[in-house]
């Protein structure tokens, strides 16, 4: 894999505990949307651990965005997600890139269901914005689930890609009250996913995230007597 010099143009808060780093594009960088790169900072020790200083993150923007940009919830245990967050606006940096088959397929005939929670939304987010610039003409329905709205992050991203995008149909599950009565409640279920994508045997569905929410939602699928192949996965490391 080929590295790049970067920097961080900026950081913000985008969900209650979760930062999104804003990083200079390289200009001969290429990706698909919903593949990763790894962030690479200055060692702090010449014998650092790897995982002190090197880690992987879905690409949050799309291809056609000016920037680079990946997403993380912010834990006290992680040296890297630490030092990453100290890191002040300008700092160079390095990215390798890339990787993943986190992708959508190229042909559009087969709809995509997205069951997702969390910081698992970053490579849809990618993949989303990327299909409505481009006009794919992809079918795509994502199920969003957080345990109350300020824990979901880009959900202004998400709605505004649904007011434009007529292929794209965004529903937000929430374990509290949301105070939004278009918002389903509670945990995705198999009725929850009948409720939204009329024929749950035709589509592809595509998982992404924390292990244990891939794993949950994967047994899901599996109880539902989904054929394993249209089940795509990504799992997050340092959950």
């Amino acid at each position: 894999m080929a590295v790049y010099q970067s920097r961080l143009t900026e950081k913000r808060k985008v969900a209650e505990g979760t930062m999104e780093f804003v990083l200079e594009k390289p200009a001969e960088l290429s990706y698909r949307a919903g593949q990763f790169f790894d962030i690479i900072l200055e060692k702090s020790t010449p014998d650092a651990e790897k995982s002190t200083y090197q880690h992987g993150f879905s690409f949050v923007s799309a291809p056609y965005e000016p920037y680079i940009a990946a997403a993380t919830r912010m834990r006290a245990n992680s040296k890297f997600k630490q030092a990453l967050g100290a890191l002040p606006v300008g700092a160079p940096v390095k990215i390798e890139a890339v990787w993943g088959e986190y992708v959508l397929s190229r042909k559009t005939e087969q709809p995509a269901v997205f069951l997702i929670g969390g910081i698992g939304i970053t490579p849809v987010r990618s993949m989303v914005a990327q299909s409505t610039h481009d006009a794919s003409g992809h079918k795509l329905t994502l199920i969003f689930s957080n345990r109350r709205p300020a824990y979901a992050p880009f959900v202004d991203d998400l709605k505004g890609f649904a007011a434009t995008n007529s292929n794209f149909k965004f529903i937000q599950a929430y374990d509290e009250p949301s105070g939004n009565a278009a918002d389903e409640s509670g945990v995705i279920t198999a009725e929850m996913v009948k409720r939204h994508v009329p024929d749950i045997f035709a589509v592809r569905y595509y998982l992404s995230g924390p292990p244990q929410m891939v794993h949950a939602m994967r047994e899901l699928l599996v109880k539902m007597k989904i054929d394993e192949e249209d089940i795509k996965t990504e799992e997050f490391d340092g959950y």
